[in-house]
C-alpha cells in the first residue's frame, strides 16, 4: 500500500518539476487530480485484495472463558459462531492502534503469516489486580470478533499484566470448514434503528447502542436515550469533525423488568444483560458479565463497538477497550459519563483522576503505560512530547496560567504521585470538563484515521 502510494506521488513530483509548475494550468491541475484518484483507487484495491485473499466477508465470533487467579490463568474456547457480514477493519489488518491489556492474533496455518491482530482489555484482568484474586478462582466470559479466515488459521490470545508482560498465551486452530461453527444472525435479528449513517458504509466505524433494563413498552424511551447519548458523543471533538465516518444503530432488546440490579440494596432484576452495580464491590461500577447474551442480541446487526444504555437514575458506568461501554441514562450526568466511558472502550484512554484517600497501584511507576494519555516518564518518547512548548517545566506545576497548557502534570491513573497526564483538565479526568484534552483528542483522531483511512 505504502509502496504504491509513493510511486504515484513520485511521478506527480517529477511531472511538476519537469513542467515548472509554479503556476499550474487547468490541464496540469486535471492531470494531478487524475493521478490522485489513481493513488486512492490503487490503495483501496490493494487493501481489498489483501483482505479478500485471507478472509471472507463474514464474522467469526469466538466465545472464550478466561479463568484462574493472580497465580495462574487459563483460556478455553467455549464456542465458534459465524455471522453474515464483517463490520471491522479491512485495512491495517496486522497492526494495532493501541496495545491494550491483551491481544488476539490470527496467523495463516501454513505460512505462519500474521493476517489479523486486535487488542482488548477485560474485566478478568482488572479483577486480577484485587486482593480477591490472590486465593480465589473465578471465570469470565470474553467474546472476540475476527474476520472469517478462508483457510485454516492459528488464533492466539495473549493476556498481559500491568507490567505489559504476557501472563498467559493460548493458541488454537480454526478450520472454517468445521461443521460445528454455529450460524447466528442470519434470521430473527433483533430489531434496530439507524441513528446515523456513515458517508461510506463500506469504510467506517460501526457503533451499536443496546437497550438494557427497558421493557418492550419502553423502547421509545430507549431510542430517545440513544439519540441523547449519540448527540453528546458527536458534540465532542474529534468525533464531531469525523462524524461522517461513523455508522450508528440502536438495538431494541427488551427486558422482562425495568431498571437495573443493585446488589448493595438487595435489588436483583431480570434484564436482557443482567447488568449490575457494585462490580468488585464498587458502588458506582456498572457492568455486565453476560457477554454471550450481549453478542447474541447483536448478532446480524451492523456492529463492532458497543454502548450499553442502562435504564436507571443511579450514577454509574464502565468502559472496557474493544469490549463495551456501559452507562446509566437517567442521571443528570448521563451525557458526561457516556462520553467518558466511550473514551475507554473506543480509544483505550486511561482515567486521569487520582484519589486523595488512597493510591490504587494500577500502574507500576517503573513501567510506561500503554495508554496514550498518561505516562510514568519511563518511556515518554512517542506520546505527547512534541506537543509541549520548549521551556515548559517538567513536571508542570498546576496553576491558572497553565490552564490550557500542554505539559506533564502529576496525578493520573488513580495515583497522586508517579503517574502523569498532559493537561490540567480533561473529559477523562472530571465530569465538569467540557472537552477531551488535546492529548486525548490526538489519540482519538489517530484511531479514527487508523480504522477509516
Amino acid at each position: 500500500m505504502i509502496g504504491t502510494d509513493r510511486i504515484y506521488i513520485y511521478y506527480i513530483m517529477r511531472y511538476a518539476i519537469h513542467t515548472n509548475m509554479t503556476k499550474p494550468t487547468t490541464t496540469m491541475k486535471s492531470f494531478i487530480y487524475i493521478l490522485l484518484i489513481m493513488v486512492f483507487c490503487s490503495v483501496n484495491t490493494v487493501n481489498a485484495q489483501h483482505f479478500n485473499e485471507n478472509f471472507k466477508d463474514s464474522t467469526l465470533r469466538i466465545d472464550y472463558v478466561f479463568s484462574g487467579n493472580r497465580h495462574m490463568q487459563m483460556v478455553a474456547v467455549d464456542k465458534l459462531n459465524v455471522m453474515p457480514v464483517w463490520y471491522g477493519k479491512k485495512t491495517n489488518l496486522a497492526e494495532l492502534p493501541v496495545e491494550g491489556n491483551g491481544q488476539i492474533t490470527v496467523r495463516d496455518y501454513d505460512s505462519g503469516e500474521v493476517i489479523y491482530r486486535n487488542s482488548f482489555s477485560t474485566l478478568f484482568q482488572e479483577w486480577l489486580s484485587y486482593d480477591d484474586a490472590i486465593d480465589n478462582v473465578r471465570s469470565f466470559e470474553n467474546i472476540f470478533l475476527i474476520p472469517m479466515p478462508r483457510r485454516k488459521a492459528n488464533v492466539t490470545v495473549d493476556i498481559r499484566n500491568n507490567r505489559r508482560e504476557i501472563m498467559k498465551s493460548f493458541t488454537h486452530v480454526v478450520n472454517p470448514e468445521d461443521i460445528l461453527i454455529k450460524q447466528i444472525g442470519f434470521k430473527n435479528v433483533t430489531p434496530y434503528k439507524t441513528l446515523q449513517q456513515a458517508e461510506d458504509t463500506t469504510r467506517c466505524i460501526h457503533i451499536a447502542y443496546i437497550a438494557e433494563g427497558y421493557k418492550q413498552e419502553e423502547m421509545n424511551v430507549f431510542l430517545n436515550d440513544a439519540k441523547t447519548a449519540n448527540d453528546a458523543i458527536f458534540a465532542h471533538e474529534p468525533f464531531k469533525k469525523y462524524k461522517g465516518r461513523f455508522n450508528v444503530i440502536a438495538v431494541m432488546s427488551p427486558s422482562e423488568e425495568s431498571g437495573c440490579s443493585e446488589p448493595s440494596a438487595g435489588i436483583w432484576r431480570k434484564t436482557a444483560l443482567n447488568s449490575h452495580f457494585d462490580t468488585f464491590y464498587s458502588d458506582r461500577y456498572l457492568t455486565t458479565l453476560n457477554l454471550k447474551d450481549m453478542h447474541d442480541i447483536l448478532a446480524g446487526t451492523p456492529y463492532e463497538h458497543i454502548i450499553v444504555l442502562v435504564n436507571t437514575n443511579k450514577y454509574g458506568g464502565g468502559g472496557i477497550l474493544n469490549s463495551y461501554n456501559l452507562s446509566m441514562t437517567h442521571h443528570d450526568k448521563f451525557k458526561q459519563v457516556v462520553v467518558h466511558e466511550f473514551g475507554h472502550s473506543f480509544a483505550g484512554l486511561a482515567d486521569e483522576y487520582a484519589y486523595e484517600t488512597e493510591d490504587i497501584p494500577m500502574y507500576p511507576h517503573d513501567i510506561e503505560p500503554w495508554e496514550r494519555n498518561i505516562t510514568t516518564l519511563v518511556d515518554f518518547h512517542g506520546k505527547w512530547e512534541n506537543m509541549i512548548d520548549k521551556g515548559t517545566l517538567i513536571p508542570t506545576p498546576l496553576s491558572s496560567g497553565n490552564k490550557n497548557k500542554v505539559g506533564i502534570y502529576e496525578g493520573a491513573g488513580y495515583s497522586l504521585h508517579g503517574v502523569f497526564r498532559g493537561q490540567q483538565e480533561c473529559r477523562m479526568r472530571t465530569n465538569e470538563t467540557a472537552e477531551f484534552c488535546q492529548i486525548c483528542q490526538k489519540a482519538i483522531t489517530d484511531i479514527i484515521k487508523f480504522y477509516t483511512e
